[in-house]
């Protein structure tokens, strides 16, 4: 009799989305899988800060558990969810094809409105308008290029988070488009931020498994993507040199174009005004330590005082 392998995720419609289509291709080489339904903390508490609940971890660690207790087989995450280091006895056993891996901002009213103050504001000009983000890198970000503004938390799967957008008076919300492309919830008022680099993974979905589990390990080699593999373990590469995996305002995005990675990573003062940032171009086949590499030139480059307030806990304002 053939082997059902046991699916865990999270109840979320998104988490839920990438559980379904990692059971499709599985299903598309012949195997029978099922979902397990697990929640989270991070789904649990909604009102907590996620940098105050450690972030990286908060999404993953139940299911981790569960796999660690032969509960199921397989756990699906967005990458960017998952901790650099694994907990022991779990490892990655797939990296599926990378969505859009960039933010967006909803807008929470008229389009043009919110084109034109922002346009005026850059630089910290014009009037002070609301934005509602968890995310310690995106509010890094968005305080750096506008700095009079001011930032809500906002916490909840998507689709709670866009409920409470559209009964606030925030001007808008920043939200990863992957996350709101694959379930179709994509608002028509929304803005892509070409300039906001995107956390390290950011778009990609990651399966892992017991280590010791090689019959899962084989069956999961089957729906791996080779690029976006590279490319994330780039990001998580430039990550882990910088921060060991903490929870900071690091931004890092790889692309593969034809024979060669583009690199992009940045390190940001909570506030916004402190960055550093590095720009690499290598062949892909030379990329492997790339992210390492780049990391090391920005923490010369003064990224290493950044990092350090992080590392002695940060005096800034969390809220």
């Amino acid at each position: 009799m053939q082997r059902i392998l046991k699916i865990g995720t999270r109840e979320s419609q998104l988490a839920v989305w990438q559980a379904t289509l990692v059971k499709d291709l599985l299903e598309d080489l012949g195997l029978d899988a099922e979902l397990e339904f697990v929640r989270s903390e991070g789904d649990i508490d909604l009102n907590t800060p996620l940098y105050a609940m450690g972030v990286q971890g908060v999404f993953t660690r139940t299911l981790d558990a569960a796999l660690l207790q032969n509960r199921i087989d397989i756990a699906v995450h967005s990458m960017k969810d998952v901790p650099i280091q694994l907990p022991q006895g779990i490892t990655d056993a797939a990296v599926l094809k990378r969505a859009s891996p960039m933010d967006i901002l909803v807008v929470n009213g008229e389009m043009s409105g919110v084109r034109e103050k922002l346009k005026i504001s850059a630089g910290g000009q014009g009037e002070t308008i609301r934005i509602a983000t968890s995310s310690i890198r995106r509010k890094a970000q968005w305080l750096h290029r506008y700095p009079n503004h001011q930032i809500e938390n906002l916490r909840g799967n998507v689709n709670t988070r866009l409920a409470k957008l559209a009964s606030s008076d925030w001007q808008g919300a920043i939200f990863a488009a992957a996350g709101l492309e694959r379930i179709h919830l994509r608002p028509p008022q929304s803005i892509e931020l070409d300039w906001m680099l995107p956390a390290p993974a950011q778009g990609a979905i990651i399966v892992v498994c017991r280590e010791h589990d090689e019959s899962v390990r084989e069956i999961c080699k089957l729906i791996h993507d080779d690029a976006t593999g590279l490319c994330t373990r780039i990001e998580r590469g430039f990550l882990k040199t910088l921060m060991g995996g903490c929870s900071t305002p690091v931004s890092a995005l790889a692309e593969l174009e034809e024979d060669e990675i583009y690199f992009r990573g940045s390190i940001i003062s909570l506030d916004g005004k402190q960055k550093v940032e590095v720009e690499r171009v290598l062949p892909a086949d030379q990329a492997w330590d790339m992210g390492k590499e780049a990391a090391v030139e920005l923490l010369n480059k003064g990224g290493d005082k950044i990092a350090e307030q992080f590392r002695r806990g940060s005096n800034y304002d969390t809220k």
